[in-house]
Formats: C-alpha cells, sequence, structure tokens
C-alpha cells in the first residue's frame, strides 16, 4: 500500500499541482489540496478501500477539494467584508440629475412658442408617436417631425442659457 501511495505521488503529484492552481490560482494553496488529497487517498486506503484507478480516484478527491474551497473562500469572504462594515451602497447621484434635468426641460418646454410647446409636449411628456401626434392635429407626420426637431433645437438653446 506504502510503495503504490509513494509510485502515484511520483506519476500524478505534477499534474495534480497544475489542476489545482488552475482551479485556485494560488500554488501554496493548490499545493496545500494536492497533499490533502494524497492523506484523504492514504486514509481510504488504511481504512480497508479499495481503489481501482489511481489516477481517477486522486483527480475525484482533489476535485472535491478545489469546490470545498470555493464554498469556504466565497463566504468567508463575504463574512470578513460584513464584519469590517462592508455595506452594499447605491449611487442615486445620476438618476438625481436626470430627475432635476427633466423638471428643468419640462419648465422650459412652457417657454417655447405655441407650435413647438405643443408637438414636443405630446411626444415627450406624453409619450406620442408622431403618427399619433399626426392624427391629433391634423398635421402631416412630415411636417409633425420637422416641428418636433425644431422644437428640440430651441430647447436646447434654452437650457444651454439657463445653465
Amino acid at each position: 500500500m506504502n510503495i503504490v501511495l509513494s509510485d502515484a505521488h511520483y506519476d500524478f503529484q505534477k499534474g495534480l499541482n497544475a489542476r489545482a492552481y488552475f482551479k485556485v490560482s494560488d500554488h501554496e494553496m493548490g499545493q496545500d489540496l494536492v497533499q490533502e488529497t494524497f492523506l484523504k487517498t492514504w486514509k481510504h486506503l488504511v481504512n480497508g478501500g479499495k481503489i481501482h484507478m489511481m489516477k481517477a480516484f486522486l483527480y475525484h478527491i482533489l476535485n472535491h477539494l478545489i469546490i470545498d474551497e470555493y464554498r469556504k473562500r466565497k463566504t468567508s469572504s463575504l463574512d470578513d467584508l460584513l464584519e469590517k462594515g462592508f455595506e452594499v451602497g447605491t449611487d442615486d447621484t445620476e438618476h438625481l440629475f436626470n430627475t432635476l434635468d427633466g423638471k428643468i426641460l419640462i419648465l422650459l418646454i412652457k417657454s417655447l412658442p405655441e407650435k413647438y410647446k405643443e408637438v414636443i409636449n405630446m411626444r415627450f411628456i406624453r409619450d406620442l408617436s408622431l403618427t399619433e401626434i399626426s392624427l391629433i392635429t391634423g398635421k402631416s407626420k412630415n411636417s409633425v417631425a420637422v416641428q418636433v426637431h425644431r422644437g428640440l433645437l430651441q430647447l436646447k438653446m434654452l437650457y444651454g442659457h439657463a445653465y
């Protein structure tokens, strides 16, 4: 039994170390996992267990140890962060600026000429399509699109003057 395990260590140790390092990205941790793999194999043999294919058995044990390490690492690192006072925060700054800009633009729409105010209001406040606006106003879809475009240009100029 001792000779079999030492032969297995000689034959498979490099491959096991390479696999462990590839999975955990830490040489020392990988070597520890490989040593624990051989320790578990030795305990299995001492307890009378049979191993039909040594290489497959070693890789099977190593894979389970790697999975256990993943599980330990995720929970412990999150627990460590929480213990250190880490709190998941949200950054509402962009939402706040968008809301304020939207309110300013709504106020600026009121200062547009009447023909632009009406189509801009329908298009962006009431969220109507160009076809719907043309049906409501009785104007062609093309003229509505032109008025929306010109109204936006004037709105941009007003917004630029406001700031």
